[in-house]
Order: structure tokens, then C-alpha cells, then sequence
């Protein structure tokens, strides 16, 4: 794998290590490490399946710079319609998400430094500096996401170093919660904390000189890294810190809190990690939702630039201290259009002869209705909250 591979690789993995990193420990801990474990693998294996029916769809339609091109190809304007309306929301809510989180994390450092800054400040520093960035392009973005990827794990490992020595099997062992549904109702954070697949089109574009094997093991190294990154991090996390407290915590600097008390240079640490976690997952989905943007309007970067980030920026203040539930939302848009939608778009171009016959996902007809029974596995828990008295 060439470096502009390895580094689309760190951009699938950046942009999944994000929120989800910080919500893992909040709703899997009452359940226990084994069930949280075996869910987030199950999790894993669905999204990075349907992650790579996105793939096929998207060599085989060509390519395209967004799923806007690559709908209209595939499923028709209606779909095109659809797939359009399920990304903005989601990646306006993921943006948000990643902005209240971010914006929380930089007040928290200029506060050390004798800067003091309102909520809504922070977060327009955040998004109008980082978007700038994301206006550049794929290239310069690829370029920092490298570095910053490598300064988040390097700091991941040494939180790790330093908690893995003080794990506790009490805490480890601990179970608050045998409620079943309750589990099964937390795969949409989950699902969502593996919300890499918006990049896949803007990578594939960008990777236009790779084979369709290259594009895969991008795409299932990109997946991996994150699974290995939330195991270790719940493990750290679940067995330092009671239970009963970490579903508590409603935003990260409580969770950081919790550890200061007994180190305050492993909170430093994790804030570095946090916050770099959250930066590179802002980049990607803001990558994402800019080329959508460039693709849908035809029009120069300054003018994307705006549409790009002003309703997020809106929606993260309107929605303060709603981090997990922006999260919660999310993944259940991420389930349409990461699941249902890739599936119908394979379904298609699969039984139509006018497409080239490349890049094809093993498993045939019996992988795609697992596809569908997996969306309806994270869809249906869901359900009474969407519609009440169901």
C-alpha cells in the first residue's frame, strides 16, 4: 500500500475515531466489557460489509466526487433525492456532534492559558478555522490528517501505558445492567462511532491511479483501526472508573475530569487525544460534506465554504449539552443511508448490463439480505422513540 493509500487509510480511521471514542465508555459500561465487546465486533463486521457495498457501487458507477453523482447514476433522480436528503441531515448532525465536543475541549485549554471564552465562541473558532482547512482540499487535508493521526495514537498509547497497570477486575467484572434491549438500543452510537463511509466516494476520487483490491484493503484497514482503538479504550476506561459514574457523564470534560483527580497529566494526555480525535473526525465528515456541496452547487470554494458550515455551526449551538443525543440521531440516519442505501445502489448496478463489471464484494444475495436484516437490527430498537405508542 503507497502513502496516498495509507493515508486515505488514516482518513476512514480519523474520521470514524471521534465522538464515538468519548460515548463508547458512557453507554456500554452498565453492560459490562464481554457484551460491549462482542457488540462493537458485530458492529464492526456490519459496517465495514456495507462500507464496502458503497465501495462497489462507487467503482462501478465511475467514481464521482460525492454520493449525489454516484445516486443519480445508480438508483435514478428519486434516489438521488433520497440519498441527498439522509446526508445532509447526517452530516450535519455529525458536525454538530463533533463540534460540541471540540468547542468543549478548546475552551478547556485557553482556560489554562488565561483566555476565557463563552461556549458559542469556542465553537465558532473551531469550525470557522477548521473548515478553512477543509477548503483547501482532499490533498492538504490527506497531508495533515497524517500527522495529527500519528500524534493521536502516540498519545492514546501512552494513556494506555499508564491506565492498563491500574485496571481493576471489580470494575472489569462489573455488570449494572442485564437489560438486553437496552444493549441491542445502543448499537446506533456505536454504529455511528464507525460513521466512516461519507469518505468513501472523495477518496475513491482521490485514489484514482489505485486498483479496486488497493481500494478494499484501504477501506478494511481504515475500518480496523478504530475497532482496536474502542476496545482498548473501553477496557482502559471500564476498569479504572466505577460504572454508576461513567454513565453519568454527559460531555467529555467530565470524563476527563474523573481522571485528573487521580493523575492530572493523564487529563493533559487526553486531552490531546480527545481533541485531536474529534479534529480528524471533523475533517472528514466536513470533507465530505463540502464536496457534496461543491458537486450539488457548482460553485466557487468561498461560496461552499459558507453552506458548508454555517448550519452545523447554528445547529451545535441550538443543541448545547445535547452531545449524545446529536449521536443518537445520527446513527439513525446512518442506518438508512449507510445500510439500506449502498445495498439498493449494489442491488442495481449489479442486475444492470450498461455498468462495468469490476470491483464486486463477496458474499453474493445471502450477504445482501444479511445487509438488510443487520440495518433492521440497529433500525428496529430504535422505533418507540421515533414513533411514540409504537
Amino acid at each position: 500500500m503507497n502513502t496516498k493509500l495509507l493515508g486515505s487509510a488514516l482518513i476512514i480511521s480519523g474520521t470514524a475515531l471521534g465522538a464515538g471514542m468519548l460515548a463508547i465508555p458512557m453507554v456500554l459500561a452498565q453492560f459490562g466489557l464481554v457484551y460491549g465487546t462482542l457488540l462493537m465486533a458485530l458492529i464492526w463486521f456490519g459496517t465495514t460489509y456495507s462500507a464496502l457495498l458503497l465501495l462497489e457501487a462507487t467503482i462501478k458507477s465511475d467514481g464521482g466526487l460525492s454520493l449525489n453523482s454516484i445516486a443519480r447514476r445508480a438508483l435514478g433522480k428519486g434516489g438521488q433525492a433520497v440519498t441527498n436528503l439522509l446526508l445532509y441531515a447526517l452530516l450535519i448532525c455529525l458536525l454538530m456532534a463533533y463540534i460540541l465536543g471540540a468547542a468543549d475541549i478548546l475552551s478547556q485549554m485557553l482556560e489554562e492559558v488565561g483566555l476565557f471564552v463563552t461556549p458559542i465562541q469556542s465553537q465558532t473558532i473551531f469550525t470557522l478555522l477548521t473548515g478553512a482547512v477543509v477548503a483547501c482540499g482532499t490533498n492538504v487535508v490527506d497531508k495533515l490528517n497524517r500527522l495529527l493521526f500519528f500524534v493521536m495514537i502516540m498519545s492514546l498509547v501512552a494513556t494506555l501505558l499508564a491506565l492498563f497497570p491500574t485496571l481493576s477486575l471489580q470494575h472489569l467484572a462489573s455488570i449494572q445492567s442485564d437489560d438486553i434491549s437496552g444493549l441491542v438500543k445502543t448499537s446506533t452510537v456505536l454504529f455511528t462511532s464507525f460513521g466512516f463511509m461519507v469518505v468513501i466516494p472523495s477518496l475513491v476520487s482521490y485514489n484514482q491511479e489505485a486498483t479496486d483490491k488497493q481500494l478494499r484493503n484501504m477501506v478494511v484497514l481504515g475500518s480496523t483501526i478504530p475497532l482496536l482503538c474502542y476496545l482498548c479504550w473501553l477496557l482502559a476506561v471500564v476498569g479504572n472508573l466505577p460504572n454508576d459514574e461513567i454513565k453519568q457523564f454527559n460531555n467529555v470534560s467530565e470524563l476527563m475530569a474523573s481522571f485528573e483527580r487521580g493523575a492530572p497529566w493523564i487529563s493533559s494526555i487526553l486531552s490531546l487525544f480527545t481533541g485531536l480525535a474529534l479534529l480528524t473526525s471533523f475533517f472528514g465528515v466536513a470533507m465530505s460534506l463540502f464536496h457534496q456541496n461543491s458537486d450539488a452547487l457548482k460553485q466557487n470554494r468561498g461560496v461552499t465554504y459558507i453552506f458548508t458550515f454555517i448550519l452545523p455551526l447554528m445547529g451545535a449551538i441550538l443543541a448545547a449539552d445535547k452531545f449524545l443525543s446529536v449521536l443518537a440521531y445520527a446513527g439513525i440516519i446512518l442506518v438508512f443511508l449507510a445500510v439500506f442505501i449502498p445495498a439498493a445502489m449494489v442491488y442495481t448496478l449489479r442486475t444492470a448490463a450498461a455498468f462495468p463489471e469490476r470491483y464486486t464484494v463477496g458474499g453474493g444475495s445471502i450477504m445482501l439480505f444479511f445487509t438488510l436484516i443487520f440495518g433492521a437490527f440497529l433500525l428496529v430498537p430504535q422505533l418507540p422513540d421515533l414513533i411514540p405508542g409504537f
